[in-house]
C-alpha cells in the first residue's frame, strides 16, 4: 500500500513539475522583454533598442515552427515560438509608434510593399495626375533601409513573405531528412546570434542608453540555465555549442554596459535636460 501511494504521489509531483517547467519555458523567453517594453513606454525613446533583435527572434522562431512539422518536438517549445513571435511584433509596433511620434520633421516614408501615399496623391493632383496614375511609395531596395521601415504593416508583410516561402520549401522537402535537420540547426544558430544586433547598436551609439540592462541580465541567466541543461541532458552538440555562443554574446553586452557607463550617464542626463 505504501508503495502504491508513493508511486501515485511521485506521478502527481512529476506532473506538477512538468507543467511548471512547460509554463516557465513558454513565459521565460518573453519575460526579458517586459522591462525593455516598459522602459520604451516610459521614456518614449526607442533608439537604444535594436529592431534587429526582433528580426533575429522572428526568423529563429519561424524556422523552429517549420522544423516542428518535419520533426515533432515538445509542444511547449512550439507554443513558446508562437508566443515569442507575437511578443516581437508587439515590440516592433511600440518602437515604430514611438519613433513616428518623435519625428520633428516628417521623413521620407520607407515601406516594404507598395501602397498609395496621401501626400504623393495630393502632389499628383496638383500635377494633373489622378485615379490609377496616383503615385505610390515603394520599398527602397537600398540594403540600409531593410528592417528600418516607417510603418508596422511592412514588418508584418516581410515576415509573412518569409513564412510563406519557408512553408512552401518545407512542404516540398519535408521527406528529405538533411533539409529538416538543417532547418533545426539554423533555428538554434539564429537564436544564438540574438545579442549580435544589440552589440552592433551599442557600438554605433557608443552608449547603452535606451537598452534595458535588466533585459540583458535576464537573457544571460536564462541562456546559462539553458546551456547547462543541454550539457546535463547530453543534447546534440550544436545545441550546447550555440548555447555557449549565446552566453558569450550576453557577456559582451554586459561588458559594453561597463565600458560605456560614462557615455550612457551623459546621454541619460542630456535626455532628462539636466
Amino acid at each position: 500500500m505504501d508503495w502504491i501511494i508513493s508511486d501515485e504521489l511521485g506521478l502527481t509531483v512529476g506532473h506538477v513539475v512538468g507543467w511548471t517547467a512547460a509554463g516557465a519555458m513558454i513565459i521565460g523567453g518573453v519575460a526579458p522583454y517586459i522591462p525593455q517594453y516598459r522602459h520604451i513606454r516610459k521614456t518614449q525613446d526607442a533608439e537604444g533598442f535594436s529592431l534587429y533583435v526582433c528580426l533575429t527572434l522572428l526568423i529563429a522562431n519561424t524556422l523552429r515552427i517549420l522544423f516542428w512539422f518535419g520533426k515533432r518536438y515538445e509542444l511547449p517549445l512550439l507554443i513558446q515560438s508562437i508566443v515569442m513571435n507575437i511578443t516581437m511584433f508587439v515590440m516592433i509596433h511600440l518602437c515604430v509608434t514611438v519613433r513616428k511620434k518623435n519625428q520633428i520633421i516628417r521623413a521620407r516614408e520607407r515601406i516594404f510593399t507598395a501602397q498609395p501615399d496621401e501626400t504623393a496623391g495630393w502632389l499628383g493632383q496638383q500635377s494633373g495626375i489622378t485615379g490609377s496614375e496616383k503615385p505610390h511609395r515603394f520599398y527602397d531596395m537600398d540594403r540600409k533601409y531593410f528592417w528600418a521601415w516607417t510603418d508596422f504593416q511592412s514588418y508584418v508583410d516581410c515576415m509573412l513573405v518569409f513564412s510563406v516561402l519557408g512553408a512552401a520549401v518545407t512542404y516540398l522537402l519535408i521527406e528529405f531528412s538533411p533539409f529538416v535537420e538543417l532547418i533545426g540547426f539554423l533555428a538554434v544558430f539564429t537564436e544564438a546570434m540574438l545579442g549580435a544586433p544589440q552589440i552592433a547598436k551599442n557600438l554605433q551609439n557608443k552608449s547603452t542608453e535606451g537598452m534595458s540592462v535588466s533585459m540583458v541580465i535576464m537573457w544571460t541567466c536564462g541562456d546559462v540555465f539553458k546551456t547547462a541543461y543541454f550539457v546535463i541532458r547530453e543534447a546534440p552538440t550544436q545545441f550546447w555549442v550555440c548555447g555557449s555562443l549565446q552566453v558569450t554574446l550576453d557577456i559582451v553586452i554586459l561588458f559594453q554596459v561597463w565600458i560605456y557607463r560614462h557615455n550612457t550617464s551623459a546621454a541619460r542626463r542630456l535626455r532628462r535636460g539636466d
